[in-house]
């Protein structure tokens, strides 16, 4: 009975070594596919790779307001374009410079410059071009000498020799005559005029003259200006002025020009003046004011005597009235032929009326009720 147990279990041996060794050849293939396969995963962790995914992009589309009130509207393809860039905005260029008058170089020769344009203003156009040919010797190019040349030349009537000046000055060009140069071009392009070819286009109607001796600021004349214009008459506006010139009669019988300007102020009545009805009216009021006694024992008393009235047409005097007669002689100008004889003779009264309004010298007073 024992033996067959050996026997038995001597048989049962080789069995259970065989299925341990299929059991550890398992075991090791196992972990040599383990092996392999984490050498394989972690060679391709290595490689780099570029992985392309679609994304959807949302495109918002306005829907029409037919569509959204429940009408059918046609299906239309939505197209998404790439932006483009948009061109900057160009800033307006800063404006230019302006065009300034170059000054005279030699400071005798501006001197001389200032005398003749005082001369030819006082009608006086010898002594101008005497003084303007002296500040030629000087600086014998300066664009400001020339053209003041060819405006002497053109008030008198020569005009080949102005013509001369002004192209010597538009040969110059901007950038030696500066502002005169567009000047020079005007008179070369559009001629000269003669000075009376403005005669009977505009002129000075009646002066007329108020006087308020009360007023509390001192003595008060008020002179309002009529100037017409005649129907259709082409003028440059621009081109029309008006000078006055007050005198006072001092209390030693003197007879003497206003020399303090800020005494006086100017408005035109209407403004702008484009002469639309034929008429425009300057309004000059003329203060004179109270003087102290030791001012009036040394220079005497002054009060207000007349004045001098000039229409001008750029350069040229049109028509002057003066007021009493006897001070056309103490000024350098002289009434137009064209200019009706009484017309020279203003509406003066020592008095202002009744109810005189002052800001509104030409119209009566509105009757009271």
């Amino acid at each position: 009975m024992a033996d067959k147990q050996t026997q038995l279990h001597a048989a049962r041996l080789p069995a259970f070594s065989i299925a341990c060794w299929v059991l550890g050849l398992m075991a090791f293939s196992q972990l040599l596919i383990a092996g392999m396969a984490l050498a394989t995963r972690f060679e391709e962790s290595q490689e780099v790779r570029t992985i392309v995914k679609e994304v959807p992009k949302l495109i918002a589309v306005r829907v029409p307001a037919s569509v959204s009130q429940g009408q059918s509207a046609p299906l239309a393809a939505v197209v998404s374009r790439p932006p483009v860039a948009r061109p900057a905005v160009q800033q307006d260029p800063p404006p230019p410079s302006p065009v300034t008058t170059p000054t005279v170089a030699d400071p005798r020769a501006e001197r001389l410059l200032r005398e003749a344009r005082q001369a030819r203003v006082a009608g006086d156009f010898v002594s101008a071009i005497v003084k303007l040919e002296e500040a030629q010797s000087q600086s014998p190019d300066d664009p400001n000498l020339h053209y003041e040349l060819g405006l002497v030349h053109e008030l008198m009537g020569v005009f080949d020799i102005a013509a001369a000046h002004y192209e010597k000055v538009f040969q110059m060009g901007v950038t030696g005559a500066g502002a005169l140069y567009e000047k020079a071009a005007t008179k070369i392009r559009d001629g000269f005029e003669q000075p009376d070819a403005m005669l009977g286009k505009i002129s000075l109607s009646r002066v007329q003259v108020f006087k308020d001796p009360d007023n509390e600021n001192g003595e008060r004349v008020i002179l309002t200006i009529p100037v017409q214009k005649a129907p259709g008459a082409e003028v440059d506006l621009e081109e029309i002025s008006v000078s006055i010139v007050i005198f006072n009669r001092t209390s030693r019988g003197e007879i003497v020009q206003l020399e303090d300007q800020s005494w006086t102020s100017q408005q035109w009545i209407s403004e702008p003046c484009d002469w639309a009805d034929g008429e425009e009216t300057l309004r000059m009021t003329y203060t004179i004011p109270p003087q102290d006694g030791q001012t009036e024992h040394l220079f005497g008393a002054r009060n207000y005597y007349g004045q001098v009235v000039s229409l001008l047409y750029g350069e040229t005097v049109l028509d002057v009235q003066a007021w009493p007669r006897d001070l056309a002689a103490k000024t350098p100008q002289q009434r137009s032929a064209g200019t009706p004889a009484d017309a020279a003779f203003p509406n003066s009264s020592d008095a202002l009326l009744p109810d005189f309004d002052p800001n509104l010298p030409l119209f009566p007073p509105l009757p009271t009720e």
